[in-house]
């Protein structure tokens, strides 16, 4: 068995993942309120402590993955993780291997996103594709003749920062213009949706939500209730990502490119825009060969098994 482990902003989710990807027992506790990594990583051994006496002994357990924000696969850092809240380089790999005795493998949370698809979702049997994930921002992770992709820095894959509208949107964050990120993830969203409905072209009853507070699943309920802003939103967003798709295959040639995430609940709204555009900016040798899937794994275990499929690759 593997032990998986989600490091997120707020919350870091762990299990203990079979051999199909099954979790038998899974636990969470806090990342934030802790004054120093090292404190943090010393209350998550302690935590998955447990996890050892469930699989039948230390023995038992092949390994512990772990998906981070810039977790880095090379040094097994996690590298300026701004939400996280730590300075600096943090080697929690390796504090985690000296207090267990396990091997560990780190990497962000999109790669880690791939290793579960490659190993327990759509992925399996796949050579080559994408995983994109879609919420918050825009992830990806990227594997190729049956091996992930991470560059020779270990940060390969960030497809959600690529150039996609030349002069258009700030990003706020790192501060950088056009980015897939600012038109395909929640937040870009809502501001496409804000501004068509701004622009008074369209009837929408969207102007009675207060924008600040207008979210992705809104637009979807208000899309199924036929808002004509509501559907525009999504087809201008599955045509951008239709042209930033045609860019990833034209340099990849992947079989399949999988979305995951939030974002993805929008379903065929979505994907038959990102379908038409892809093949619509494709050279004929690309054309009708690369499949948009859904993954199939559940969202709120998807991390956790990810992680687990790092040891798998390793």
């Amino acid at each position: 068995m593997i032990i998986g482990i989600d490091i997120g902003g707020t919350n870091t989710k762990f299990g203990l993942v079979g051999k199909d990807g099954e979790i038998a027992f899974r636990g969470s506790m806090q990342t934030t309120g802790y004054a120093q990594p090292k404190e943090y990583t010393e209350a998550l051994v302690h935590h998955i402590q447990p996890l050892f006496e469930k699989a039948g002994g230390k023995e038992n357990i092949k390994g512990i993955g772990i998906g981070a924000p810039n977790g880095n696969m090379y040094s097994g850092c996690i590298e300026y993780a701004a939400n996280l809240g730590w300075e600096g380089i943090i080697p929690i790999a390796s504090w985690i291997n000296e207090s267990t005795g396990l091997p560990v493998s780190l990497t962000n949370d999109a790669n880690a996103a791939a290793m579960g698809e490659m190993h327990y979702g759509q992925g399996k049997g796949m050579q080559d594709f994408i995983v994109i994930t879609l919420g918050t921002g825009v992830g990806s992770g990227i594997v190729a003749n049956g091996k992930l992709i991470a560059g020779h820095n270990g940060f390969a894959g960030e497809l959600g920062h690529t150039i996609i509208r030349p002069g258009g949107r700030l990003h706020p964050g790192t501060h950088l213009v056009v980015s897939l990120e600012m038109y395909a993830g929640a937040a870009g969203i809502a501001m496409t949706a804000i501004e068509l409905a701004q622009s008074n072209t369209l009837p929408t009853q969207l102007n009675y939500i207060n924008p600040k507070e207008l979210t992705v699943k809104q637009l979807f309920e208000y899309a199924k209730k036929d808002d004509p802003v509501a559907i525009r939103t999504f087809e201008l967003t599955g045509e951008i990502l239709g042209e930033a798709f045609s860019n990833f295959v034209h340099t990849l040639a992947p079989e399949a490119i999988i979305l995951f995430g939030g974002v993805t609940h929008a379903g065929e709204l979505l994907r038959q825009p990102i379908i038409r555009s892809m093949e619509k900016h494709l050279l004929k040798v690309f054309q009708n060969q690369v499949k948009i899937l859904y993954s199939t794994l559940p969202e709120s275990d998807a991390a956790i098994v990810g992680a687990a499929g790092l040891i798998l690759s390793v």
